[in-house]
């Protein structure tokens, strides 16, 4: 048997593993983002003001039509630092209002669902059930709603952007990066896992899409033009993002890094407040949110990507579940749904942000550097450029043979073995993870990379024939 089915069966299971993983708690984003949908049909968004039920004392908002700053500076009134006592409104409307953090202590102590998250997670579950279970016939014709609508929405806000004051300054801050950040591993290591969501390698969802591509469809092609697309869309992001920080950080007179944030808090702390600021900020919050919705639903990683990943590669592999594709859909769906009842959860963030560090992180990379040496040195590259001479009508030239068989497999191992080197137990903000959830997190992480080894082995073990001539057989 050929050493090639090895273990690129085993690194099969593992990012459909990975992948199975990620929709456990990726989808709490796209309940987070409907929500905040929801919240802003109102006359005055919620978070904006801090006469709330779920304000505190040290809650501030920022009054824009009197620009009433009152004894308290404006970057302090719009940016509370973790040293200072006191919270934004935006802020607070997100941890105390949306999350409800303040009432759990630790992941140790989730607490009590989130029955309006929950709704709103089980709302996106059915959404994307109903796209899908009639397999790519039904997703793709949902598609062409979900990938393009947040092009139009992206084009209305940088339009919109570009027209605030102050937006050049933050345009300039992100057309000129800080280079010292390339001294952290864990740079090159959300780099990397960010290429691989916003582009699917390492999921199987490339793959799964492209096994109901004709035989003779030109990848070649296909491969440029979506790389292409995604680099461009990330790029014009980009500008969208930090004009408006820069608007920010412009209204509340401090330096655009003080302003410049990652994670949830840009998406739903930092932009909602700048949105609140704009004239009409309930028009923009709108089609904000929306586009969150739809670039959730379509991403490649999470639902209509990765699900369709996972449904593909089982049906392919258990025939069975193919001839009940709906019952399978609805089967998998709603064990996503149970699992992520537990980020709905008072203290469910520190459930999410405990999957969202390990669940598709170094084990993503361990399942494309593995790929990429199977592909290149057991399978090996001249065949592999072959079998795309077959199918296209001409072979790759010598510049992808060197990636795939040096650049790819050498640039993977920099990134895994700098990123461990490198490695920190996880935090968040000021709550330290104790060691038993870093220890639950490498597991996860395990889980997936031992499937390489582990199917390999078996499939060693159980192949009729010596394991001499398994080994050696081509």
């Amino acid at each position: 048997m050929d050493l090639t089915l090895f273990f690129l069966s085993g690194i099969g299971y593992a990012v459909v593993l990975i992948a199975f993983y990620v929709d456990f708690y990726y989808n709490v984003i796209i309940a987070w983002a409907l929500r905040f949908f929801f919240a802003s049909f109102t006359s005055m968004l919620p978070w904006t003001t801090c006469d709330n039920e779920w304000n505190t004392a040290n809650c501030r908002a920022f009054d824009v039509p009197t620009r009433n700053y009152s004894s308290l500076n404006r970057s302090e009134l719009m940016f509370p630092g973790p040293e200072s006592r006191f919270a934004s409104a935006a802020s607070e409307y997100f941890n105390r209002a949306i999350l409800e953090l303040h009432r759990s202590q630790g992941l140790h102590d989730l607490g009590a669902i989130k029955w309006d998250i929950a709704i709103c997670l089980l709302t996106v579950y059915i959404i994307c059930y109903f796209s899908l279970w009639k397999g790519i016939s039904t997703s793709g014709k949902v598609v062409w709603f979900t990938a393009l609508f947040p092009y139009a929405v992206l084009l209305i806000l940088f339009v919109r952007g570009i027209t605030l004051p102050g937006s050049a300054q933050g345009i300039k801050y992100y057309l000129k990066p800080d280079f010292s950040a390339i001294g952290s591993a864990e740079v090159w290591v959300d780099a990397a896992t960010q290429v691989f969501f916003s582009l699917g390698p390492g999921f199987g969802v490339l793959l799964a899409y492209a096994s109901y591509n004709k035989y003779h469809n030109n990848v070649y092609k296909d491969a440029l033009l979506t790389s292409f697309i995604n680099s461009l869309t990330s790029f014009v992001a980009g500008f969208v993002i930090f004009s408006v920080l820069g608007y920010m950080a412009h209204t509340a007179g401090m330096p655009i890094e003080k302003v410049a944030t990652e994670g949830p808090g840009l998406v739903f702390i930092v932009y909602p407040a700048a949105i609140a600021t704009m004239p009409g900020s309930i028009f923009w919050a709108l089609i904000f949110f929306m586009m969150l919705l739809t670039l959730g639903l379509d991403s490649s990683v999470i639902q209509f990507g990765g699900s369709e990943a996972i449904i593909t590669a089982l049906s392919d592999e258990f025939p069975k579940i193919g001839r009940n594709r709906e019952i399978f859909v609805a089967c998998l769906f709603t064990l996503y749904f149970l699992v992520g009842l537990a980020s709905c959860t008072q203290g469910g963030f520190y459930f999410f942000h405990l999957l969202d560090r390990y669940a598709a992180g170094y084990s993503m990379l361990f399942a494309v550097f593995f790929e990429s040496i199977t592909v290149s040195w057991i399978y090996g590259t001249q065949r592999f450029c072959d079998d795309i001479r077959d199918m296209i009508g001409f072979a790759p030239g010598y510049y992808w043979r060197f990636c795939w068989k040096f650049a790819a497999p050498a640039f993977l191992l920099f990134i895994i073995v700098y990123g461990l080197l490198g490695y920190e137990p996880l935090t968040y903000e000021k709550y330290v993870y104790p060691s038993w959830a870093n220890a639950l997190g490498w597991a996860i992480t395990g889980s997936s990379v031992i499937m390489i080894p582990g199917v390999a082995l078996y499939m060693f073990l159980t192949t009729r024939g010596s394991c001499l001539k398994n080994l050696v057989n081509p």
